[in-house]
Formats: C-alpha cells, structure tokens, sequence
C-alpha cells in the first residue's frame, strides 16, 4: 500500500513533491488549480519537467491529481457542464504531463432531477474528456449520497463507466468516510468483505486503482460527507485498521486528506495509518 496525502502545490507544481517527502509519504495529491476557481493555472512543459525531476529523485511512487470541487459532469446547465469539459481536461492534461496515476473525480449531481439522465450527461462529459486527453486514468470516486450526487452505490458507479463508453482508463476511487456514509459498513472484516464482494460483481475490482483514507463525522448511512481526523470519527482505529489492512488494497495508493494540523496532514498522520494498517495485519 502507497501511503500519503493530499499536499499543497503553492510555489509550483514540484514543491508538491517536497512536501510529500516531508511528510514520509509514498503517494500524494494534488489539486491541478485552486479547487474553488474555474480558473486553470497555466503549467507548461518546464513546469512538467522540473514536477518530474523532483519526483525522481523522490521516495514518491504516485500520484493523484483531485479535480476542482466546482465540476458538476451531470448538470442540466449547458454552460455548467461545459465549464467542467474544460476543467475535467485540463486535469487529465497536466496528469499526462507530470506522469499522474490519476485523476480523481466527483462524478456529479442530479440535484433534484433525473438519475437516469444525469448519468446518461455525466457519460458524455466524461467520454469527451477521456478523448482529448492522452493516456491519464481517470477514477470515479464513491460519494455519501446527499444534494443528488451520483456514485453513492456501486450500481451508479457501474451505470457511469458504461455511460462514458467503459473506456480502460476508467477506475475507482473508495473513500473510506463516503463507504461509510452511504450505508457499507467497513469497520469489521465481515462488512469490508461483503463490500469488496459487491463491487467486484456490480463494477469489478480490477477498476479499483485508487483509495482516500478519512474517518466520518456522521454514523453508518447518513448520507453526509463529513471527514473527521482518523481515528476520531465513526469508523475509528479499529475500523480504519480493518480497512487498511485489507489484502486486496496492497499496491494502491492511499490518500489521507485530513490531518490533525488544521486539517494539513503531518507526518504524524502519516505515521499513524501506517500503524494501523500493521495492527491490522497483526489481527488478522
């Protein structure tokens, strides 16, 4: 398992990297722009090549860019849905350029409409996307299920892939606190297995290529995206070390997005999930 978290790109794409390392991590992400702005910072080949120098020289073995918060794939507005094309684009773009294991994205609300047809929209976008972009991947994250989101069940994760073509570079991202809000209960080996069992049938594990670790502020099925600190929420110790301990998660890449410092992950985060994970194996 690649451990890490998410890092800020203040300064340049490559102090990304240099934070990574500060904090022992052996993956990071990163926002490709600030992820309130549609706004795209303008990278070029140099800042590439310097982003792909540093990681070289680095103890980084992937990376995940995380697309802006502001990208709604499935809106009803037309100018919506073209402002994310552009953004969903640019992400994969620069993934192409510093070598990124992915992007990860929010598929995209419904709101009060249509699941059917947000999805059948949110396809669209994201076929069109994966086609003028080259060879980035790019991973669907699960959502809680509040405001419409699309993605709170294996099901809508399945109908979206197939909506965008299923296209090989197509994957998941599981998120630990979104699992637990939306109703999978992955605090017991007994609960994290019949998840896996469910994805596997509905999606396949073989599409599961990223993870993001946080603990949940609300209870099992609450449908809210709240992260707490790990260890400090709904899903605990205990739970986060049955869930990083799983063996079918060896090889992915973790990242933990919220850390004690203010929510900034510190090494002292970092060093806890790797303590979990191994009191986990120990249990298991």
């Amino acid at each position: 398992m690649l451990i890490g978290g998410h890092v800020s790109t203040s300064g340049g794409l490559f102090k990304a990297v240099e934070r990574g390392t500060a904090i022992g991590a052996d993956c990071i992400q990163i926002f490709n722009q600030s992820p309130r702005m549609w706004r795209p910072t303008a990278y070029g080949d140099d800042d590439f090549a310097r982003f792909r120098e540093a990681r070289e020289a680095s103890s980084i073995e992937a990376v995940l860019i995380h697309a802006v918060y502001l990208l709604n794939c499935a809106s009803e507005d037309r100018e919506i849905r073209a402002k994310s094309l552009t953004s969903l684009i640019q992400s994969l773009r620069v993934g192409d350029g510093i070598g990124a294991t992915g992007v990860v994205l929010h598929p995209g609300s419904a709101k009060a409409g249509d699941a059917r047809g947000a999805i059948a929209r949110a396809g669209a976008v994201i076929a069109q996307a994966l086609a003028e972009s080259d060879s980035c991947a790019l991973h669907l994250e699960d959502t809680a299920g509040a405001g419409g989101t699309l993605g709170r069940s294996f099901d809508q994760l399945a109908e979206l892939i197939d909506a965008a073509g299923g296209d090989r570079r197509l994957g998941l991202c599981l998120d630990s606190c979104h699992l637990l809000a939306s109703g999978f209960e992955i605090r017991t080996p007994d609960g994290l297995r019949d998840t896996l069992r469910q994805c596997d049938q509905i999606v396949g594990l073989d599409r599961l290529h990223s993870l993001h670790l946080n603990d949940s502020l609300t209870p099992l099925g609450s449908g809210r995206d709240r992260h707490a600190v790990p260890g400090e929420g709904e899903i605990g110790r205990d739970g986060l070390a049955v869930f990083l301990s799983e063996p079918r998660f060896d090889g992915l890449p973790v990242a933990l997005e919220t850390g004690r410092d203010g929510g900034r992950v510190t090494v002292a985060d970092v060093e806890l999930v790797r303590e979990l994970r191994r009191l986990g194996q120990q249990q298991r």
